[in-house]
């Protein structure tokens, strides 16, 4: 399935139908009055996030979106049927933005999270409700409320523990296919990762997800390369794993790179929890790799792990390391919600 993160779409929900004006007029029945029912409400447009999509290429090939009308009342105090609803499923981690793509309308991260995008109109009055005392044969009724038409735009962030930073060639998805199930195409050439890749790790008994995003360079953040679109992809992880290529003469301006671009961007991403990681050590030496640690400890301001996802060397360590920040984020975020709740964390409840 070809993946697609950025859809646009335009949605309409019903209009609501019109009131009707109608009286009773039936052989041999003295008293008449007027009978004219209400009409029926438009269907709303309702955008839901289920848990067995990762794409929006659905909305590839279909970008328009209508509920239905309601229907006009009639006589006989009959009302018209409603008019059904539109639901538009999409994966979970899909942000609802407005025409101008910055305003956020809603952003489901959840599953069975719903909201409603465009809500249908109310049916009109007949003119059985204007009846009064003083008013028995009212000869108006309101008509249904207009629709509601916006041009709304679907953003998928994917939803993962951790994510894959790096330059192109820096070896994320050798990293990946190394550690996990997933199996990303790999090759020697810059830009072989096109789209986001998820792969599920495990260490010392514990799962997580990992994100791989392809590679920055300098200028990202103004699009240059493959730009800044695929960052977003990383902004719900609670760690960042950076690799930086061994075999390259400037490991400390790659990595400033890679940190450049992340403080351009936003998003409080340059302040994210890291995990900085030597990588492709297997072809190094061991003064080598001694080097250009070094140059990174300086760079980064703080310890550097070295792997080579090849080799499999160092793999095991560096996952460790990604899960102790992923269960601190867990672990603040289950306090907060204990808080939220006045439940202390551990507790049982049904």
């Amino acid at each position: 399935m070809k993946f697609l993160d950025l859809a646009k779409v335009y949605v309409k929900s019903g209009a609501g139908g019109n009131g009707c004006i109608s009286f009773r007029r039936e052989a041999h029945t003295e008293y008449g009055g007027p009978d004219g029912g209400n009409g029926g409400r438009g269907g709303d447009v309702i955008v839901t996030a289920v848990d067995n999509m990762n794409t929006l290429i659905d909305f590839r090939y279909q970008q328009h979106f209508f509920a239905q009308n309601g229907r006009s009342g009639m006589g006989r105090q009959r009302s018209g049927a409603d008019g059904d609803d539109i639901i538009l499923q999409v994966p979970v981690g899909t942000e609802i933005l407005e025409e101008d793509q910055e305003t956020v309308i809603c952003d489901l991260i959840e599953e069975g999270q719903t909201f409603i995008l465009a809500q249908g109109g109310n049916g009109g009055f007949g003119n059985l409700h204007f009846k009064t005392s003083t008013n028995q044969a009212p000869r108006r009724a309101n008509p249904g409320q207009p629709v509601v038409e916006r041009t709304i735009w679907l953003r998928l962030k994917l939803i993962a523990d951790a994510g894959l930073l790096g330059l192109p060639n820096a070896g994320k998805s050798t990293f990946l296919a190394a550690t996990s199930n997933a199996r990303p195409k790999i090759a020697d050439y810059p830009f072989t990762t096109l789209h986001p890749n998820l792969g599920v790790v495990g260490v010392d008994n514990k799962e997580f997800v990992i994100a791989d995003i392809p590679g920055l360079i300098a200028g990202a953040s103004e699009g240059v390369g493959l730009g800044d679109r695929f960052l977003g992809h990383v902004e719900r992880c609670a760690v960042l794993l950076h690799l930086v290529d061994g075999t390259s003469e400037t490991v400390a301006e790659d990595y400033q790179t890679i940190i450049t671009e992340l403080e351009k961007y936003g998003g409080d991403l340059a302040n994210r929890p890291r995990v900085t990681a030597l990588n492709k050590i297997d072809a190094l030496d061991e003064t080598e790799i001694a080097v250009k640690a070094h140059e990174l400890e300086l760079a980064s301001g703080g310890p550097v792990l070295h792997l080579s996802g090849v080799a499999r060397q160092g793999t095991t360590e560096v996952l460790r390391a990604v899960a102790q920040q992923v269960e601190t984020r867990n672990a603040a975020e289950a306090q907060e919600i204990a808080e939220e709740t006045n439940i202390e964390v551990g507790t049982w409840r049904p």
